[in-house]
């Protein structure tokens, strides 16, 4: 029953790592002795980051756009050329759009869409002979996938595409888990509620008390409290778990 939560030595791939949700679950690999590749469209912003995080550990930053098939190819090469298998991918890269519903637009929805399920779903399909690689009986390979409370409970907000999307994650992460049991992967989700990131950043200044007002804890989400569910998401205390969404919120959406 020891060292359940280790994952020291494992490779990992966090993607939109440089900030937000990303940046503090590559914070927590690296910490615990993960070699951590993140990326994100804005080189230097990663590179910033990376040379953080690589005080305590090693984090290597790439840029890269995955809202294209040719982008996530690229950046899929880019890996392959460093090594030969990945223990962990985050699939964390996502996007949000709000609008009224009377002036909502096609391009809010397919950018959406386009970033938080379709690259999600071909970057894994890419990733697959690394992380087949690195699958063993004893060590499985890890898929975290990062869904939202919006998709499972009704936003206040208008941000149509992005709670569709999110649950599009949640059922998306079951179906790839039924999947690649066999391969020894296991794909699970993470649901976080109100955390500090550029994607809440206005709501967070705007509607700070309502958010608090909304979450039975009481308080917005740390660092180590997303940190904590990707380590446990990816070490041997979970083994047995797949096909889950990790609900992260405080008690959210719990109903409390």
């Amino acid at each position: 029953m020891k060292n359940l939560f280790d994952i020291s030595g494992k490779i990992a791939v966090v993607t939109g790592g440089s900030r937000g949700i990303g940046a503090m679950i590559a914070a927590g690999y690296v910490e615990n002795g993960v070699k951590t590749y993140i990326c994100s469209r804005n080189a230097e912003q990663a590179e910033e980051t990376a040379k953080i995080l690589s005080e305590k550990g090693i984090c290597i930053a790439l840029q890269a756009d995955l809202a294209t098939s040719e982008g996530i190819e690229k950046f899929v090469a880019e890996i392959s050329m460093r090594e030969e298998k990945i223990d962990i991918l985050v699939n964390n890269a996502g996007a949000v759009w709000a609008a009224p519903i009377d002036d909502f637009p096609e391009s809010g929805w397919d950018k959406v869409m386009d970033i938080n399920v379709k690259s999600v779903f071909f970057l894994t399909q890419k990733f697959l002979p690394l992380l087949r690689a690195a699958a063993t009986d004893e060590n499985l390979a890890r898929i975290i996938n990062i869904a939202s409370v919006d998709g499972l409970s009704v936003p206040r907000f208008e941000t149509y595409s992005y709670s569709a999307s999110k649950a599009a994650v949640i059922h998306m992460t079951k179906v790839l888990a039924k999947r690649l049991a066999r391969d020894k992967i296991t794909v699970n989700a993470i649901a976080p509620g109100a955390f500090p990131s550029e994607m809440t950043k206005v709501v967070l200044q705007e509607h700070k008390q309502m958010m608090l007002d909304q979450v039975p804890l009481g308080r917005i989400g740390e660092p180590e409290d997303m940190a904590a569910a990707a380590i446990y998401l990816s070490s041997r205390a979970s083994s047995y778990v797949t096909g889950i969404t990790l609900t992260v919120d405080g008690g959210w959406v719990s109903g409390l």
